[in-house]
């Protein structure tokens, strides 16, 4: 089988592997949508935290695909996704439910080789099933919807609130398109490039601007998905007294940004980190889609076959026009 590996930082390759079986417990899938992102250049470039990857490792852990065999109910064709942090399921994390903090740290695409590959072997307790009217674009695009509802009920969000989101990458996209589900009055999305504004529509937003005044301040729910300190910054100063900042962006280990403590506690502000998704989140994302309630695929603007890869790292590094997901798509589907 074909295997899209990161042999060491900077060394990227379309490697042939032998092909994976399932053993026990276990379902063999053949991914067909996989979805790229900023981290996928931060394990290629070598400057994620080393304590959350292993070399060489398959890329791949925002993806979508079918079953073709394994140890499972589930019958071949079916079209699934499965969650990339795999919980142990017996430490005190995932006894209260935070699976996304599991103590025996491991995720696909990471720590154990991800879906940029013909076939992938995952455990059938974290294979969630898609319903055939959910395109396979949509539910690659599973995995950073989750990461975002998990960070949604960090702010507890109630119908009537505004709602701001700063980022008009995938991830804030994601974040406007799923705080409808809790019927804000308003949600504004505060970006850095014009081109989005056609995505920020698909999204539903209610403003789109790239200027932090046009955006304004004295929002309910501040969800921060740019992951750079001018975004932390800005989503920082937005919040209305007693309102609520969710930090989701990641802008790199050891960054750093002003705080200014007398807005904070003067303003009542309540500020917290979000980091990945939780299995309840992931599970409540997959039945939203099977539901019919959401449709992701939209977001998607760039795909390229897998051998075509590195026009696939091209276009993240480098945005041009409207940009949205960009997937690598490694076989068809059923």
């Amino acid at each position: 089988m074909r295997a899209l590996t990161v042999r060491a930082p900077g060394e990227l390759v379309l490697e042939e592997r032998p092909d994976v079986a399932a053993g026990p417990g276990h379902v063999l899938i053949a991914p067909v949508a996989v979805g790229m992102c900023h981290t996928d250049l931060d394990i290629l470039d070598g400057t994620i935290d080393p304590a959350f990857v292993r070399y060489p490792i398959v890329l791949g852990h925002e993806w979508s695909g079918r079953v073709v065999g394994g140890d499972t109910a589930i019958a071949p064709g079916t079209r699934v996704v499965v969650e990339g942090v795999v919980p142990c399921g017996h430490c005190g994390e995932c006894a209260r439910g935070d699976t996304n903090r599991c103590e025996n740290y491991d995720e696909f695409g990471f720590t154990r080789d991800g879906a940029a590959a013909d076939l992938l072997v995952a455990p059938a307790r974290i294979v969630h099933q898609l319903a055939d009217r959910v395109s396979y674009e949509s539910g690659a695009l599973v995995e950073p919807a989750a990461v975002v509802y998990r960070a949604l009920e960090r702010a507890r969000p109630a119908p009537g609130e505004r709602v701001l989101v700063v980022g008009d990458g995938t991830v804030g996209l994601l974040a406007a398109m799923l705080a409808r589900l809790w019927s804000p009055a308003a949600v504004t999305v505060l970006g850095a490039r014009p081109e989005q504004a056609p995505l920020a529509e698909l999204a539903r937003v209610d403003r789109f601007t790239c200027a932090a005044a046009e955006a304004g301040a004295g929002h309910d729910i501040v969800i921060e998905a740019a992951g750079a300190p001018a975004a932390t910054a800005a989503a920082l100063a937005a919040p209305r007294r007693g309102g609520r900042v969710v930090i989701v962006g990641f802008p790199g280990q050891g960054v750093t940004v002003p705080l200014n403590v007398d807005d904070l506690v003067n303003g009542d502000v309540t500020v917290c980190g979000s980091f990945s998704y939780t299995s309840a989140a992931w599970a409540r994302v997959a039945g939203l889609l099977s539901a019919g309630r959401l449709d992701l695929g939209g977001l998607v603007t760039h795909r390229f076959p897998l051998e075509r890869h590195a026009d696939a790292i091209d276009a993240l590094r480098t945005p041009a026009g409207t940009r949205g997901k960009v997937l690598v798509e490694i076989g068809a589907g059923s």
